[in-house]
């Protein structure tokens, strides 16, 4: 690693973070309070995420789902759960501020390969599971060049050129162009889905696993949190 990325990658993600949670208080606050209202309680969204080493930590996210379960108690499909005042979270990317917290923590980092699902990091193949040798990032070489409309495959490769030489200047341009993106408002939705498939999902209806080995898998992604607590 290079100065850089051992030393200043980390102190530019504290000051920032912590800039941004101090100047974007006011917002934070406002939010709360109408996530609170909107979901009739805690307006925060924590689930479980692969971060460095594959180590599990909690993200923090603004709610933009409620917890509809269908009579047997399973939860219905996100496009169900996912609310108008959700929707309008996650085409600003608002949603994503709580993450500050994350990385002040220092389990996220500003830029990296976003923190997928559980789920997802169980259907990477062992290269594609480098992309957890570094802190996952709020914003990512991916989220800038397409995001939710390329493929996982593409997704996946763009998280391994980024480890390929990770920099300043980097890290600085996708900071830009992701302020660029959020703006514009590019690629937050798939063509015909309001929220991100599943790596699993997507390679099975690609015909790239079996259906057997996607309920193994769906299996080991289930109890990996319990496997983690005891380690």
């Amino acid at each position: 690693m290079g100065v850089y990325e051992r030393f200043g990658k980390r102190m530019m993600d504290i000051s920032l973070s912590l800039l941004g949670l101090v100047l974007l208080s006011p917002l934070l606050l406002l939010l709360a309070a109408v996530g609170t209202v909107a979901f009739s309680g805690n307006p925060l969204f924590t689930q479980l995420r692969p971060g460095r080493a594959e180590r599990f930590f909690r993200l923090v996210k603004f709610r933009s789902m409620t917890d509809r379960r269908d009579s047997s108690g399973t939860l219905l499909p996100d496009e169900m759960r996912l609310t108008a005042y959700g929707r309008f979270l996650r085409k600003t990317s608002l949603d994503e501020l709580p993450e500050l917290w994350n990385i002040l923590l220092g389990e996220m980092s500003l830029v990296g390969p976003r923190p997928q699902l559980v789920r997802d990091m169980v259907f990477m193949t062992p290269q594609q599971r480098q992309r957890h040798r570094v802190r996952p990032g709020l914003t990512g070489l991916a989220q800038v060049n397409g995001r939710n409309g390329i493929t996982w495959e593409e997704k996946l490769e763009f998280d391994r050129k980024y480890l390929e030489k990770i920099t300043f200047r980097t890290d600085v341009r996708i900071l830009l162009q992701t302020l660029k993106t959020v703006l514009s408002r590019e690629g937050i939705g798939s063509a015909d889905r309001d929220t991100a498939e599943d790596l699993g999902d997507w390679l099975l209806q690609t015909g790239q696993i079996s259906p057997k080995e996607y309920r193994q898998k769906q299996k080991s992604a289930a109890e990996l949190p319990e496997k983690e607590a005891v380690r």
